[in-house]
């Protein structure tokens, strides 16, 4: 990784200027840690019928870095960015597409029969025309590799910007998970052995201390870059504040309306506290919002891909179906934001009671953090269960979906007594299998259920809380 000294003898007034600069670079750099995105790009570019990909992801998610990676595996990489205007100049102008084409490769002085070409279209959303061509890139010239991308793509999707049905494919990124965490500073070994669930229990308190480091600090590229370089938590809150600066500023392309600006900024101040926690629209912050103000802004920031609306399933059994009239639980994009805007990082650092901590919201948090950090397709939503019952206030942190199982997942140290939500849910369920992550070792346990059955619950590293499927897989 590239090495930046930023000198002892720099000013207090001149180390923002000088993060800003150094974190740039640091972020730039070709040998930052690799993303485990990577091998989905790898097994798209070796498919027959390959189609363009769309890279769907909130912002400073790392999209641009990732493909710039994934370049140097091709004879020939042309990027495009769109907020340049010769580039987009080059898709609005009223030509056929083979004029285009040549356009492209003239200006980056390619040849056109050249072999392995990966053109990468970036901020496509400034130009329509872009977004249309795409099309003739899978019809026209499928020997093409082309991978299209916009910082503000999600907010755009459906109200001005609509892609080619049929002619493209999309890929989700996340903020980095544990493994890429592990990768980034330096141990890749560990990586490799909580890829493989197989981690020395020698190693259990070493990994869940890593663990807690990863909760603290949380998975934006940028952030894990930075931490990676310096190992110093406290200069990160220059790169969380430069980073909340850009979501909040992009508020009036979220919204054209002010009082959706207004109720929009209010959540991107003051919502983050409520991170795992379920919500009332009428009740949101006891603020003057009316519901459906509110309801509106939070879902104007779910299309960002800032947070996810987690409604509640109430049946232990498929088919899945969401009860939109039940309060929905509250995900934001990284836990480490949530820690940093609530002003938590300090005391999760400096915790000793780690019951208390492994049982907190944020334990939850970054377990619903890594479940969707463990896959690419885009539209995944993470789920969790509650008793449809009259005053019932059974509920299970999460589900998880395997082929045709529907498992329950809790975030819970202690004894297995103190499981009731999970145990009605099985006592519903027909499934033979329950997860329980937490801060003690691999452990199974033989549960008899009402009706005198059994099944297994099987007591999880939250460290392992990425490999879940993989587990699961390996169980069923």
């Amino acid at each position: 990784m590239h090495k930046i000294n930023c000198g002892s003898a720099i000013g207090a007034s001149s180390i923002a200027l000088a993060l800003a600069l150094s974190l740039r670079l640091i972020y730039n750099d070709l040998d930052m840690f690799k993303r485990i995105a990577l091998k989905y790009l790898r097994c798209w570019a070796q498919k027959e019928e390959r189609k363009p990909l769309v890279l769907r992801g909130a912002r400073q998610v790392g999209k641009t870095t990732l493909v710039r990676l994934f370049a140097e595996e091709f004879e020939h990489y042309i990027y495009l960015n769109l907020e340049e205007k010769e580039n987009a100049a080059l898709f609005a102008a009223d030509s056929s597409f083979e004029d285009l084409l040549s356009g492209v490769f003239f200006k980056a002085n390619v040849r056109q029969d050249s072999k392995r070409v990966l053109i990468f279209i970036d901020e496509i959303q400034n130009e329509p025309k872009a977004v249309q061509a795409l099309r003739y890139f899978y019809e026209k010239r499928p020997d093409l590799y082309v991978i299209a991308a916009g910082s503000l793509l999600e907010s755009l999707m459906g109200r001005h910007i609509s892609f080619p049905v049929g002619r493209v494919e999309y890929m989700a990124l996340h903020p980095c998970t544990f493994v890429e965490f592990l990768d980034a500073i330096g141990e890749e070994q560990l990586a490799c052995r909580v890829e493989q669930i197989a981690v020395p229990q020698s190693l259990h308190d070493y990994t869940l201390d890593l663990f807690k480091k990863y909760m603290i600090i949380g998975g934006l590229p940028e952030v894990v870059a930075n931490y990676a370089e310096h190992r110093d938590m406290v200069r990160l809150g220059g790169v969380f504040n430069a980073l909340l600066s850009g979501y909040r500023d992009d508020v009036e392309k979220y919204a054209s309306k002010p009082k959706e600006q207004d109720t929009i900024r209010y959540i991107l101040n003051y919502g983050w506290t409520f991170a795992a926690h379920r919500i009332q629209f009428a009740k949101f912050t006891n603020t003057s919002f009316r519901s459906a103000d509110v309801s509106n802004a939070f879902r104007i920031l779910e299309k960002t891909l800032l947070l996810e609306l987690v409604y509640p399933q109430t049946s232990a059994s498929f088919p899945i179906l969401p009860d939109l009239r039940k309060s929905p639980k509250l995900l934001w994009l990284d836990t480490g934001l949530v820690n940093y805007v609530a002003g938590m990082q300090e005391e999760l650092l400096f915790t000793t009671d780690s019951d208390e901590l492994w049982n907190g919201d944020i334990a939850e948090h970054i377990v619903a953090q890594e479940l969707l950090g463990a896959t690419t397709s885009f539209g995944e939503k993470r789920m969790f269960w509650v008793r449809d019952a009259r005053n019932s206030q059974a509920e299970v942190d999460f589900l998880i979906r395997y082929k045709s199982h529907l498992l329950p997942i809790e975030v819970k140290t202690g004894s297995n007594s103190k499981l009731r939500s999970l145990h009605q849910f099985m006592d519903e369920s027909r499934e033979r299998m329950a997860l329980r992550l937490w801060n003690g070792p691999m452990t199974s346990d033989t549960i008899a259920r009402a009706d005198g059955s059994t099944f297994t619950l099987y007591n999880i590293p939250l460290y392992y809380a990425g490999q879940l499927s993989e587990f699961v897989g390996g169980k069923l």
